[in-house]
């Protein structure tokens, strides 16, 4: 099949197809008129993309789990590199949460700050200079 059927039957645009192509994901062959030609199987191998890349896993950890894949979900067959890049993964997710963690701790107490900031100006009585100040708007 054509890219745009590829496209087509898996919803996926043909740039990214493309893309997946370059990163050595899927293969076309090339008819002599330099058509790209996919097999049924590009397929499933499309979906396994978009649920792995779906799971977080970028394309270059795709491409090393993806002879393992079996059906659209995936699944996996333990195969040699599956177990070590999954969890090489689930640990680069593990501290980029971590970090987004901290990060929203801090923009949290910033916001309090500046809260109560604000809360104290409100109660705050007023001075002979705010007075001054709004007589001469």
């Amino acid at each position: 099949m054509r890219i745009g059927e590829l496209a087509r039957r898996t919803g996926v645009n043909h740039r990214l197809l493309r893309y997946y192509e370059e990163q050595g994901l899927i293969e076309a062959e090339r008819s002599p008129n330099g058509y790209r030609e996919y097999g049924d199987e590009v397929v499933l191998q499309v979906r396994q993309i978009r649920a792995l890349l779906g799971a977080g896993l970028n394309t270059g950890a795709i491409r090393s789990i993806l002879p393992c894949a079996q059906g659209t979900r995936p699944t996996f067959d333990p195969c040699p590199e599956l177990m070590a890049t999954l969890h090489r993964e689930l640990a680069s997710i593990d501290e980029h949460m971590d970090n987004l963690e901290r990060a929203r701790r801090a923009l949290s107490g910033y916001l309090a700050d500046a809260s109560g900031r604000v809360e104290a100006r409100e109660t705050e009585p007023e001075t002979e200079r705010d007075t001054a100040d709004r007589g001469r708007v």
